[in-house]
């Protein structure tokens, strides 16, 4: 038997699919067959039923489309959740983030808060996560275990910070786990300059060298607020964007991550350098951190993928209500009701976050011999009938909780909105017992 005529692993059988690439299709009563953990097949429903599969399934009501993609988060702050709510950023950070930071983080808080964020993030549909946080190393061995994908991004900071006493040993550390993991088939290493504001030109020009060596993606805090762009333009008289391009570090394998002050100036530069945007528009807003012109930086070309920011800033790791979000405030920001579709909301949740991180020939849409990871939507609640475009019932009328499965790499780790690979009652206990810790109460 040859190859092409092998048995599929796995027939899925949905009432709707979507693509996502090609733009804007919707394709009815079609299967799509998986095998060795790609998308082996796609096609009418009468062609699929004629191909021999080792298991069928029937999703009536389902929608299928490629998993969601969280381009920035900072999972094991999943731990710190609800601890600092309704404050400023700076103050938050300064005031809360950092010292609990600095008292409870350590390598088994990192291992207890990332399995928890990769809990939550299966269950809400999720397929592939940014992560920038302490002990990457930790949280890479969580994602290898986990089965889930993901880009760990090297926290690099001028101070010491839990797990590297300075900026110069973060580096070789996320040079270390960039040669332990470059043949990974779902972690992907980059480097993680906190911030313009934590980062000086030194350390920023060593990091621009080493991902040019390695090929290696930047994942960077920009223009997050207006405060941190104008106290930058009165120390140096520069924007923070501008002094990144001056010292080169944008381009394709740069993710700016907010950008909520976006000059003309800015505008220009992130086109010319093909630099991709994270945005991440609830945490933006329970901050009052600003509003991300999504729908002009869309207009210009400029790739917008999507992300939720960590726990502790938003505070929920649920990226089909960020993008509900993201498609309300994009409207609102441009003050027309035809910005930022239902179509192109789906793709900033799904090929433009693959495409931000460098992985849209492998993940992000439904096509042949891309990798399967896939989540199926149930819409055959109540809540979204009556159905007369899929697309927008998701984006506007569905929650996380209307996940029913999800695959990564073939593998199925979500199967009737139950995991398969963790424990669920187990995850909630640590992360209640860690509560109680960091609150007082003694367990």
């Amino acid at each position: 038997m040859t190859a092409s005529a092998a048995p599929l692993d796995l027939l899925l059988l949905p009432t709707w699919l979507v693509p996502v690439e090609p733009a804007g299709v919707v394709l009815k009563e079609h299967g799509l067959g998986i095998r060795d953990g790609r998308i082996a097949f796609i096609g009418p429903r009468a062609a699929a039923l004629k191909l021999a599969a080792v298991e069928v399934r029937e999703l009536p009501g389902m929608l299928l489309s490629p998993g969601l993609i969280n381009a920035h988060g900072h999972a094991a702050m999943s731990l710190f959740r609800g601890l600092a709510d309704d404050l400023p950023l700076m103050t938050w950070l300064e005031k809360h983030i950092w010292p609990a930071e600095a008292k409870w983080v350590d390598e088994a808080f990192v291992r207890d808060g990332t399995d928890l964020a990769i809990a939550e993030q299966l269950k809400g549909g999720i397929t592939c996560f940014s992560d920038m946080y302490f002990y990457p190393k930790v949280a890479s061995d969580c994602v290898h275990n986990s089965g889930m994908r993901a880009q760990i991004a090297i926290p690099i900071l001028d101070f010491p910070i839990p797990g590297a006493g300075s900026a110069d040993e973060a580096i070789r550390q996320g040079i270390e786990l960039f040669g332990d993991l470059k043949h990974h088939s779902r972690i992907k290493i980059t480097f993680g300059p906190h911030a313009p504001y934590t980062v000086c030109d030194d350390n920023l020009e060593k990091i621009r060298v080493i991902a040019e060596e390695l090929d290696a993606a930047i994942h960077m805090h920009v223009h997050e607020t207006a405060f941190e762009v104008q106290q930058a333009v009165e120390q140096t008289g520069e924007r923070p964007l501008a002094r990144l391009g001056r010292l080169g570090l944008l381009g394709p394998r740069f993710q700016a991550v907010h950008m909520t002050q976006i000059s003309e100036d800015d505008l220009v530069l992130l086109v010319e350098s093909n630099t991709s945007v994270i945005h991440c528009p609830e945490s933006n807003l329970k901050l009052a951190s600003g509003f991300c012109p999504v729908e002009r930086l869309w207009q210009a070309g400029v790739n917008v993928a999507i992300g939720t920011d960590g726990a502790a800033s938003n505070n929920d790791l649920d990226l089909l209500g960020e993008t509900r979000t993201a498609a309300m405030l994009a409207k609102a920001v441009a003050g027309s009701a035809t910005a930022l579709d239902a179509h192109r909301a789906l793709r900033m949740a799904t090929l433009n976050g693959a495409r931000a991180m460098g992985l849209e020939s492998e993940i992000g849409s439904l096509e042949v011999g891309k990798a399967a990871d896939i989540v199926a939507f149930d819409l055959s609640g109540l809540a979204q009938q009556p159905i007369y475009d899929p697309v927008s019932q998701l984006i506007y009328a569905t929650g996380r909780d209307c996940v029913k499965h999800l695959w990564v790499a073939g593998k199925q780790l979500l199967d009737d909105r139950q995991l398969t690979r963790m424990d669920e009652a187990q995850l909630t206990a640590t992360a209640i017992a860690w509560g109680r810790r960091i609150s007082g109460h003694s367990e």
